[in-house]
């Protein structure tokens, strides 16, 4: 797609994934916030519409692998790729991330005393997401999952356990919100996950760990909140 005044941050992703890292590059949040036009959230940011435009074009026209069509998936596929790459990254990662933030904070605190802050916010990231996964792969996706199967098949939708898939995706929305905007501090903390002169290789190694689970993060949200509840909504309304 072009993009236009009329477009979306989130649609702009949606068509073409490669965008993501233009976005993410300016600090534009294109998942939470992705339901924003394009010129309010260049505004928002301080970033100019014609440099930034400039640099989606180039990044749409990069030579590398095309990224996935998430667009065209149907939900089931969604859901599989969610779980099987996202969920588990962020198991794997998270332990790690806890371990050197910790340690960070404890070496370099006493120069670099943001670094509590960050060590906290991302235990508490951690946290969060872990419990925010069991109910999306225990309510919330099966739910979407069985309703998918049913329109399918052609068959009535399945009884919901939550009056309207509406009350769960909400409350999945916020938790989104929740971690972004600790990540995006945790990203001002760290001015941008620049390593200080004085940073040894381990601290550098934190910011970058850091640096890709936000990023992950972000598409991941993306999927779910411009994607997979949109398409769960529209089999609700059904």
């Amino acid at each position: 797609m072009n993009t236009t005044l009329d477009s979306t941050i989130g649609e702009i992703v949606a068509a073409d994934f490669r965008t993501a890292a233009v976005f993410h590059r300016h600090g534009i949040d294109f998942c939470c916030r992705g339901g924003r036009l394009f010129p309010a959230a260049c505004q928002e940011q301080g970033v100019d519409p014609e440099r930034l435009l400039a640099e989606l074009d180039e990044a749409r026209r990069s030579d590398g692998p095309a990224p996935p069509d998430f667009a065209s998936w149907d939900e089931l596929t969604l859901i599989d790729y969610i779980v099987s790459h996202h969920h588990e990254y962020v198991r794997a990662i998270t332990p790690t991330l806890i371990a050197h933030t910790e340690k960070v904070a404890r070496v370099h605190g006493g120069t670099h005393p943001e670094l509590g802050e960050v060590s906290a916010l991302m235990a508490g990231v951690a946290r969060e997401m872990a419990t925010h996964m069991l109910k999306e792969e225990h309510i919330l996706f099966p739910h979407i999952h069985a309703m998918a199967q049913a329109a399918q098949q052609g068959c009535p939708p399945p009884p919901s356990p939550f009056g309207t898939v509406e009350n769960p995706i909400r409350m999945m929305e916020t938790e989104h919100e929740s971690a972004g905007e600790a990540m995006a501090r945790i990203r001002e903390l760290t001015g941008g996950f620049v390593p200080p002169s004085d940073a040894c290789a381990t601290y550098r190694v934190c910011l970058q760990e850091l640096d890709a689970f936000e990023q992950d993060l972000h598409q991941h949200v993306h999927l779910e909140n411009n994607l997979l509840f949109p398409k769960a909504r529209r089999l609700d309304a059904r």
